[in-house]
């Protein structure tokens, strides 16, 4: 009986495995952001964190495409505490901007391999965003 019940136990940890892999968020993996004033861009890991969404810069690049190893915010989150809506849409969230080394309350909306990224202000009439697109 002993081994009947281990084996479902061990059966139901294996499904319930499965389905956390299954259920992982539309918006999961790398994102590439728009280039800033210099031409240089951050790839963003967007997964969850928590009950929530974050975004940690991995990577920073030059305008041509060169990889800084020495950038100072590696590692750093760029996006943290957002909720999916539903249909590609995320809310509630935070984002720091490093150009400015501001935080601003976030929203952010998934379209195929686009996503439209704001920092908004003064309860969201002003916001300021850019499209990412997906790396991986």
């Amino acid at each position: 009986m002993k081994h009947i019940i281990l084996s479902a136990a061990l059966g139901l940890g294996v499904g319930l495995g499965f389905a956390s892999i299954a259920l992982a968020d539309p918006v999961d993996g790398t994102w590439q952001t728009a280039p800033g004033d210099t031409g240089g861009y951050l790839h963003v890991s967007i997964g969850a964190c928590e009950a929530k969404l974050c975004g940690t810069i991995r990577a920073a690049f030059d305008k041509a495409g060169t990889q800084d190893a020495e950038y100072e915010h590696l590692g750093k989150k760029m996006i943290w505490n957002m909720s999916a809506d539903g249909d590609g849409y995320y809310s509630g969230g935070k984002i720091w901007a490093p150009d400015s080394d501001k935080t601003y309350k976030s929203k952010m909306v998934l379209s195929g391999s686009k996503l439209e990224v704001k920092g908004c202000v003064a309860g969201g009439l002003f916001c300021r965003g850019q499209d990412w697109r997906r790396v991986n």
